[in-house]
């Protein structure tokens, strides 16, 4: 089985983690851990305001938050009318 975390492997994983282990000792890493996590989940919270804010923004000014749905529809008529043009040419080949 062959895990990889951004392009590294698992050796390569268990090296960083020994060494941070070896530079931070193993009774800090919970603490570094607990704070990295509370940074995480403050991006998340400030991610999901302000996507809250733009989309309450865009409804009292009367936008279309739908816009990428539309474009999702057109993109796919589109392919199916392209498949639908070269289906016999497929069918030839």
């Amino acid at each position: 089985m062959n895990i990889q975390f951004l392009f590294i492997g698992g050796p390569e994983v268990f090296i960083i983690m020994l060494i941070v282990v070896m530079v931070f000792g193993a009774d800090k890493i919970p603490e570094i851990a607990r704070g990295l996590g509370k940074g995480i989940r403050q991006v998340k919270d400030a991610t999901s305001d302000i996507k809250r804010e733009i989309s309450d923004s865009s409804k009292d000014h009367g936008l279309d938050t739908n816009l990428g749905k539309d474009i999702k529809k057109e993109v796919e008529s589109v392919k199916e009318s392209i498949d639908d043009l070269t289906g016999p040419i497929k069918r030839q080949l």
